[in-house]
């Protein structure tokens, strides 16, 4: 029982934390590597409880994972549990963003995973886009693959753009524009922003001025991409993205920026934390004093391809606590005057901030660092582990946005106080609500009840799939 909750326990929290992307102390390989392992490992000996983790929140890399381990391993899939894993894989297929789902299929033609609970699952998801045309153009070689893995080939015009070209005109409206784009640099601007980049390139349009034009077509996320390449010459709405996308967008920009537009700033992030609590109700924390020890050291800004993810999850857990708690404070490792100006620096410096938040009277601290504490090494642990022999009662949670791979979790500060993986501070309430199995709080049967249940919601949101 104690060697299940451990495994588990560990790859969920890796599975909140983790995208197999480099980090400020590890690089993609190693990221990659050790967090395969994992999956491998769990999909080998607790199947089952695996194979429902689709329900439990995971990120969209971790569902892609185990999506691809379950199917290449079917096999190893107890008779009895067959159907219900079948429904669970095309139901979190279906619910994927398209272009995981369609990488993930063009991944499975490259590991040869190709037995026929695969094909049905692909044509499955095939004959369900319900904008199949888009995703040719924009994701073409991995639809194709898909199509040719599977032996599917649907009918009309879709598989004659993939497996014929363009060289008669179409009926399908987007299909024809893409291919009238090829041969007129104004007809590209008709096409969605994604699809009308590469066509920019082939007629060597400028790339201010193919911005520029071009501007209209961009959905939020792309515009969120190209603020810094762009030099904040696209605009953005800042309401449209979530708590934590909203704080790596404050983070990007300049200090000047954010004093000059503080209110404006600080008005996106209240109502984004508002929203977030509506939605989800109250977050599982006891209505007493609440402290927050947030680090904003210089690991903090996070990897070139996640630059400042670390510190924007601190900031967001920050939003939040302040608009759902009645009695809160932050505790920053570098104290910062306004909360908008905050930016990673320093070393990370945990044990004085514990010792000030507890004299503070805070009745539950949540921890939000990656446990490199570098100033002084060792030193939370030691007052940590003093506090609890002078009889301290109060509640203390870690959680880290980093997953250490040379370790295979998220690295704990402390031995007996485990460390929660949190992805984003949004997932807040989720992560306490499962801080309750891994501190060994609730049982494994109340994991399953609780899994069933995710289970359950999401076939009933996919339409009960069969």
């Amino acid at each position: 029982m104690d060697i299940t909750r451990e495994d588990l326990s560990l790859f969920l929290n890796a599975c909140a934390a983790a995208t197999s992307q480099q980090e400020f102390y590890s690089s993609e390989q190693e990221q990659r590597v050790s967090l395969r392992f994992l999956h491998q490992y769990i999909c080998g000996n607790y199947r089952t409880l695996y194979a429902r983790t689709l329900a439990a929140g995971l990120n969209h890399h971790n569902q892609q994972e185990v999506i691809y381990q379950l199917l290449s391993s079917g096999k190893d899939c107890p008779a009895e549990f067959r159907l219900l894993e079948n429904r669970l894989i095309t139901a979190a297929l279906k619910q994927l963003p398209p272009q995981r789902a369609w990488k993930l299929l063009q991944r499975l033609q490259g590991g040869k995973v190709n037995n026929r609970r695969t094909r049905k699952v692909i044509a499955t998801f095939i004959a369900g886009r319900k904008d199949l045309p888009f995703d040719a153009l924009k994701y073409r070689r991995k639809v194709k693959a898909a199509m040719q893995h599977a032996h599917v080939k649907p009918s009309g015009e879709v598989s004659a753009f993939l497996f014929e070209g363009i060289k008669k005109p179409f009926v399908t409206p987007l299909l024809e524009q893409f291919r009238r784009a090829h041969y007129s640099k104004e007809a590209l601007y008709d096409l969605p922003y994604s699809i009308a980049e590469g066509l920019a390139a082939k007629h060597q349009i400028p790339r201010a001025e193919f911005l520029k034009r071009i501007e209209g077509k961009m959905t939020d996320r792309e515009r969120l991409r190209l603020q810094s390449s762009s030099a904040g010459k696209i605009q953005l709405n800042p309401e449209k993205l979530s708590l934590t996308e909203l704080c790596v967008y404050v983070l990007g920009l300049t200090l000047d920026d954010r004093r000059n537009r503080e209110e404006e700033l600080t008005g996106f992030l209240q109502r984004s934390a508002h929203a977030i609590l509506r939605q989800n109700g109250k977050l599982p924390l006891p209505d007493h004093k609440m402290a927050a020890i947030l680090d904003n050291s210089y690991s903090s800004s996070g990897s070139r391809v996640k630059k400042n993810r670390p510190l924007a999850v601190a900031l967001s857990v920050d939003v939040l606590l302040q608009n759902a708690c009645k009695d809160y404070r932050a505790f920053w490792t570098r104290p910062v005057k306004k909360q908008l100006l905050n930016h990673a620096k320093g070393q990370t410096f945990l044990a004085e901030r514990l010792l000030d938040a507890l004299e503070w009277g805070a009745q539950t601290v949540l921890i939000v660092s990656d446990a490199c504490e570098n100033d002084v090494p060792g030193a939370f642990e030691q007052i940590y582990q003093g506090y609890r022999q002078m009889g301290g009662k109060a509640q203390i949670f870690h959680l880290s946005p980093v997953f250490d791979a040379e370790n295979y979790q998220v690295k704990p500060l402390v031995k007996d106080l485990p460390a929660l993986g949190l992805r984003a501070g949004e997932d807040l309430g989720t992560t306490l609500a499962f801080a309750r199995f891994s501190t060994g709080k609730s049982t494994l049967l109340e994991l399953e009840t609780y899994l069933q249940g995710r289970v359950d919601a999401l076939l009933s949101a996919a339409g009960g799939l069969s």
